[in-house]
């Protein structure tokens, strides 16, 4: 069985995806969709997709297709996600899956009624390095973890008329490289958590461009995450514990890990030429296979339980985007 895949938008993200295919054995791109027909056209001829749509309604009405990537900004997912799944296609969402977690909750009940497979795009989980990482963590190579720091930044474009800095497109630091933050901690730790504290710095089209959240988890754990559209930042996530401590360079899309402890130094690299994406397709593809409703390794309540810490920290920086009821 061949699994056939879509493609809603023809991005950046989408065309990093797109060249990731060419790594999947186990399934096929058949096609992609895009408002602009010279656009989608052009993608298709790119990446050699066999069909291109200027239409998503009418992409989604070819039965060939077994399941979509959104590939849109977010504020566009919650939409799109429920257009896929009315029309009977299984969903790869990129995160954040919705801007918020009442979005995501009408949707997952959606999928459950429809029977259809349904993920949010949290790539980070899949990759080898990451999870060598959380394995050393969970073998305890450097004891009880005690703080996580994490920064994702960079000097972004800030004019008013791009997504990054368009508050009606849900931009800003948080949601767009924030969450991945928020979604390593949640993985290293795997704890509930006691306590959230957030602040952040406002743009005047009123986007957070920079912020820092502290997250403290039962056990004693802390999480220390930063995010920034104005500062490269030092890109990294460190675990530290007891015993010693991790490194996860460019942590969100990682090729490397490096733990450094009192008795040993061990480097785990993936010299894979891709960017990344293509582990998690080839894992949905097999799950698809069995006939999966979500994955185990992004199910859908941990994809709610950062939501819900997204929620708390928009709360706590009073950011609300216009669209939000």
């Amino acid at each position: 069985m061949t699994i056939n895949w879509a493609i809603l938008g023809a991005g950046r993200i989408a065309s990093k995806f797109a060249e990731d295919f060419k790594a999947v054995p186990n399934g096929k791109l058949l096609a992609v969709a895009s408002r602009s027909k010279a656009k989608a056209l052009e993608f298709s001829h790119l990446h050699d997709i066999p069909k291109s749509y200027d239409s998503y309604e009418a992409m989604l009405q070819d039965e060939e297709i077994n399941v979509v990537y959104i590939a849109t900004p977010h504020n566009f997912h919650f939409e799109q996600v429920k257009l896929c799944l009315n029309h009977g296609k299984s969903v790869l969402c990129e995160k954040p899956v919705t801007v918020n977690s009442s979005e995501f909750e009408i949707l997952i009940q959606l999928a459950k009624e429809k029977k259809l497979f349904f993920m949010e795009a949290m790539w980070t989980y899949y990759l080898p390095a990451i999870q060598q990482c959380v394995k050393w963590v969970q073998s305890g190579k450097i004891g009880d973890i005690k703080q996580l720091q994490v920064s994702f930044g960079f000097i972004g474009d800030m004019d008013s008329k791009l997504r990054l800095a368009d508050l009606n497109l849900a931009g800003g630091a948080l949601l767009d490289i924030g969450i991945y933050g928020v979604a390593i901690s949640q993985l290293i730790f795997n704890k509930p958590i006691k306590k959230i504290q957030s602040l952040a710095h406002f743009s005047d089209t009123g986007i957070d461009d920079y912020n820092n959240i502290q997250i403290q988890y039962e056990g004693g754990g802390i999480a220390q995450i930063a995010s920034s559209f104005l500062s490269n930042l030092k890109n990294e996530a460190v675990i530290y514990g007891t015993k010693g401590n991790i490194v996860i360079p460019e942590f969100w899309m990682a090729k490397k890990g490096i733990l450094i402890s009192k008795s040993e130094k061990l480097e785990f690299l993936d010299d894979s030429p891709q960017f990344g994406y293509h582990y998690e397709t080839i894992a949905i593809n097999e799950l698809l296979k069995k006939g999966a409703l979500e994955s185990s390794v992004v199910p859908l309540e941990k994809s709610r339980n950062n939501l819900l810490i997204l929620d708390e920290i928009r709360n706590q920086i009073g950011l609300k985007y216009p669209f939000e009821k």
